[in-house]
């Protein structure tokens, strides 16, 4: 079963969604053939590496509020996140440009260590107020989530894997995602934002049901009609 999830990792409420997420997994009986790709999704494209000004500051400009109301917003998500065990320090964060981050990222994906650089620059960004726009912190991580510095360097020194995020959002587009985090199951069900731990699993059962095949019981389809007890075709008497 292939679960593809669009988020941005400057998004706060993607980190809270991944963990509720992962919870729903853990209790889910079949996790082991759930293939997981993390998607691409800019919440915006136009932002520098590293922006000026607080979260708060930036978050009052887009909402047209002031920074000590965008400062209750951000106390309140970060209220959020610790009730799933995620540390948020949104008042050290530095918004920065996700492009590289998404493409190393598709990097990631290639040498099979994609999830473990999702988390790592997740945690960078929310609870240790890292810079993920500046290049070398960026190679740092990705090293840690296992890359290797010199590719992850070289990565970013050219546009690899540009056209695979934009790819990405092109494929969000086509389905109609406008904000992330955002769920898509075997290109048939769809989970929008960070739902509550349950209705992921719900997600997961009813995806997981739609794609076994139904498993005949008491009986053999190839067998003889007198032999199960079934009428095909003309076999029987009227």
């Amino acid at each position: 079963m292939n679960v593809e999830i669009w988020s941005d990792v400057v998004c706060p409420w993607c980190y809270i969604g991944k963990r509720r997420f992962e919870q729903a997994l853990a209790q889910f009986p079949q996790r082991d053939a759930v293939n997981i790709r993390w998607r691409s999704f800019e919440l915006d494209p136009d932002a520098p590496e590293r922006a000026q000004g607080t979260l708060d500051e930036l978050l009052a400009q887009k909402y047209r509020t002031t920074p000590q109301q965008a400062a209750q917003m951000n106390a309140r998500v970060s209220g959020l996140a610790a009730a799933e065990g995620l540390d948020y320090h949104l008042d050290q964060a530095q918004p920065s440009n996700t492009l590289n981050a998404h493409r190393l990222l598709h990097l990631a994906l290639k040498h099979g260590v994609q999830g473990r650089l999702k988390e790592r620059l997740l945690r960078a960004y929310f609870t240790e107020g890292l810079p993920i726009g500046d290049r070398e912190t960026l190679v740092r991580l990705a090293t840690e989530a296992g890359l290797d510095a010199d590719e992850a360097r070289a990565t970013l020194a050219d546009d690899d894997y540009a056209e695979d995020v934009r790819a990405d959002e092109e494929r969000a587009a086509a389905f109609g995602i406008s904000g992330v985090p955002f769920m898509v199951i075997d290109e048939r069900y769809g989970v929008s934002g960070a739902q509550p731990t349950e209705v992921f699993l719900n997600a997961l059962h009813t995806a997981w049901a739609a794609s076994q095949p139904l498993t005949l019981v008491g009986g053999d389809a190839a067998s003889d009609a007198t032999d199960t007890g079934a009428c095909e075709g003309d076999s029987c008497a009227i």
